[in-house]
């Protein structure tokens, strides 16, 4: 469905997209991440045409951007962080502008109430958007990104400054749209990524640092091995023992679960299996195992050590260079 190739954004001397290339297909949800001025911006302007590239290939539903602007734009529904809302109208006038200024061909009335009905607006329908809940309000910005029924739908922070409640309600949106349209997820909140989306792209610096399935984006950290081991004994005398095992670096207590027992954090050495010392040593000092599970780094282990990473390579760089 998005099909970008070697894209390239650059001011002057300085790049905001350095040759990235990736896919989206149809159906899929994306995460779309990165820290502030990585380029995660610049991508979704130039995807939606707002903004021009230095170099590479942008296809929308099989059609180049460059080539085909006007057919392009028609199949991407875009909603910027700020929805460009007109707080005057009424939530129905407002989805008949937008209708109108996208000069849509639908069935214009079964259209509008198609979109009340998905986004939930079908009873605040004929209220003035200025007197809306910023929840709502989200909502009908949301709406007017599926006027034209759209086959991409890009979001862009759709649930900043939204109260829990209204958090969830946009997230089951958003799986809902997921069912009839692909969607591109720009957001900050790392949770939120992790509960609606099927792949996470993470980008920094102008490159793509991870492309991977949720499920599997923890193997996008090539690192220390983490495990969460349940032990009963004394926390000094265990962690001293833990610390000493060959292939352990680093071992650290986070709670007593249970009356008797604790659960320590372990990080291992790549490559090392230390479970079977780990069970001698607890066995000759009579420290009953109760549990041993892998404890994979989570989304937000991932985001900073792979933003890092790029930080400090850029850094050595940088470094190098005036060395010379």
């Amino acid at each position: 469905m998005i099909k970008i190739e070697n894209l390239t954004k650059r001011y002057g001397t300085k790049y905001a997209l350095s040759g990235i290339s990736f896919t989206v297909n149809k159906g899929e949800i994306v995460g779309f991440l990165g820290p502030n001025g990585a380029g995660k911006s610049t991508t979704m302007n130039i995807l939606t045409g707002y903004l021009s590239f230095t170099d590479g290939r942008v296809e929308v539903d099989g059609l180049d951007v460059l080539d085909f602007p006007a057919e392009a734009k028609k199949s991407i529904g875009y909603l910027p962080e700020q929805p460009p809302l007109y707080p005057e109208m009424t939530v129905t006038e407002y989805l008949n502008f937008v209708y109108d200024l996208k000069g849509c061909t639908l069935n214009k009335k079964k259209h509008i109430a198609e979109i009340l009905e998905v986004v939930k607006l079908t009873d605040v329908k004929n209220r003035v958007i200025a007197n809306l809940s910023k929840g709502y309000k989200q909502r009908v910005g949301i709406g007017q990104a599926l006027v034209g029924n759209p086959k991409v739908i890009i979001l862009d922070e759709p649930t900043v400054g939204l109260d829990p409640r209204q958090v969830v309600e946009i997230r089951n949106l958003i799986r809902t749209l997921g069912l009839d349209h692909t969607v591109i997820l720009s957001t900050h909140v790392l949770q939120e990524v992790q509960a609606v989306c099927d792949r996470i792209i993470i980008i920094n610096k102008g490159k793509i640092a991870a492309d991977r399935r949720t499920e599997d984006i923890a193997a996008a950290v090539a690192g220390n091995r983490r495990m969460s081991v349940k032990i009963c004994g004394p926390v000094k005398e265990v962690l001293q023992t833990l610390r000493g095992l060959p292939g352990i670096l680093s071992a650290e207590s986070v709670g007593n679960l249970d009356a008797d027992s604790t659960t320590y954090v372990v990080e291992c050495e790549n490559g090392i299996d230390v479970r079977k010392p780990l069970f001698a040593v607890l066995a000759r000092n009579n420290w009953p195992m109760l549990g041993l599970e892998a404890a994979d780094a989570n989304l937000e282990d991932v985001f900073l050590t792979l933003t890092e990473k790029t930080a400090d390579a850029r850094t050595k760089k940088k470094r190098g260079k005036a060395e010379k």
